[in-house]
């Protein structure tokens, strides 16, 4: 019974005990405060300062909705035209993986100067960054759907349109949320970066306050929130493909059932 407990909330025991560790840390003076605070200092901080953290997580949260939707958008067009017109894909999957080598802290302020300290730079990097992780797992889904059901499509008269619409989206859903669940996580990561190299609200901005003030603990607790923001964000999109891609989940339920 001790085992299937432990079984069941292993993760739950591993955070409790390595937290446990770290006060134990903080409180027998091994680690000074201003390289890590303890969990009890990083909480006081929370309820210190939970007026100005809500403010700025929204304005953070709004920026990387947006520039998210944007990126998803963008994303799912580009790929579907880039799966119809052969040409574009050999011309633009270049630039893709390009754009993903400039770094994100070298691209920020440069959309800081074209386009000032408002949400739009914030935006503009937040969709470019998480346009590419959707169009390489989209473009991934449509290569591997089942090469003889696009053969037989065509035979009943099927054109492009059709096929993509009746067999190519719906198969490459579970790769589009793949690729989702990366770019939640770099929406986040991109607003942060770009907060911190020029805007007025935010994380981001409010980390660097915090900093110049030596808050560590704020410091802490910041990155915390922004952690929790993230993995919420990830359970939220993992509901809704249970929720969009129901045939995939009854079928892993039916084998365990079978188990």
């Amino acid at each position: 019974m001790i085992k299937n407990f432990f079984n069941k909330y292993i993760e739950i025991i591993t955070i409790i005990f390595l937290l446990l560790f770290w006060q134990m840390i903080g409180y027998l003076g091994l680690l000074p405060k201003f390289i890590i605070p303890t969990p009890l200092e990083i909480l006081n901080a929370f309820l210190r300062d939970y007026k100005e953290l809500i403010f700025h997580s929204k304005v953070t949260i709004i920026e990387a909705i947006l520039g998210l939707i944007c990126g998803i958008v963008i994303a799912v067009v580009l790929s579907i035209f880039m799966d119809l017109f052969k040409t574009l894909n050999r011309a633009i999957y270049p630039v893709l993986i390009i754009s993903q080598t400039i770094p994100t802290v070298a691209l920020a302020p440069i959309l800081v100067l074209w386009l000032g300290y408002d949400m739009t730079p914030k935006i503009v990097l937040i969709t470019l960054t998480t346009t590419f992780p959707i169009v390489i797992s989209m473009l991934d889904g449509f290569r591997n759907v089942d090469k003889d059901t696009i053969n037989l499509l065509r035979v009943m008269g099927a054109n492009k349109l059709q096929i993509l619409y009746h067999l190519k989206l719906p198969a490459s859903l579970s790769y589009f949320y793949a690729g989702l669940r990366v770019s939640v996580s770099y929406s986040f990561i991109a607003a942060v970066v770009s907060e911190w190299l020029g805007g007025f609200e935010g994380l981001g901005v409010y980390m660097i306050r915090s900093k110049k003030l030596f808050q560590y603990d704020t410091m802490f607790a910041i990155i915390i929130l922004i952690s929790f923001i993230s993995i919420f964000s990830m359970y939220l999109v993992k509901v809704s493909e249970k929720k969009i891609i129901t045939w995939k989940y009854i079928g892993e339920n039916n084998e365990k059932n079978n188990l």
